[in-house]
């Protein structure tokens, strides 16, 4: 559950704010190294889910997030997005996070200029800690739009 924008100057969206949009016929020019980890994983029966909440109307650094997510796709994850207003009665962590086997949590801290922190991967296995994380993902997966539908404003 993404920051309105981080990571401005990653050298991916400054080439897609000049109008550099990746082919999704040119796999190879996209294909990496977290798309092996997600194709794999799924091949073994691992779901793969993301969620993304976003203020509208989107950022463009959202909207980069928007136009590459067919790579997450085609790697076999499962993508939705909800809009940040259809928030407003959940309870969401206030940082992005990942919830690895429902038993492990991963925080990323960013900085107010939207860098990640130095020390700004934090893991915790704390079950008082991961069980909110996964009842705020479930809460948002259920009202959220697969990509496929999803139409940012």
């Amino acid at each position: 559950m993404a920051p309105h924008s981080y990571m401005l100057d990653d050298p991916e969206f400054i080439a897609w704010r000049q109008g550099k949009r990746l082919d999704p016929a040119d796999r190879p020019s996209w294909w990496g190294g977290w798309h092996d980890v997600v194709r794999d994983a799924v091949s073994r029966g691992v779901v793969v889910r993301r969620a993304r909440v976003a203020s509208e109307p989107i950022s463009d650094f959202v909207r980069y997030e928007y136009d590459g997510t067919f790579t997450n796709i085609a790697a076999g994850e499962q993508v939705r997005w909800l809009p940040r207003r259809q928030t407003t009665d959940l309870a969401l962590p206030g940082t992005d996070f990942w919830v690895f086997d429902g038993t492990q949590t991963l925080f990323h801290h960013f900085t107010g200029d939207g860098q990640l922190n130095e020390d700004g991967w934090e893991y915790t296995d704390d079950p008082v800690r991961v069980k909110p994380c996964i009842d705020a993902f479930e809460a948002v997966w259920q009202r959220a739009t697969p990509h496929e539908a999803y139409r940012p404003r």
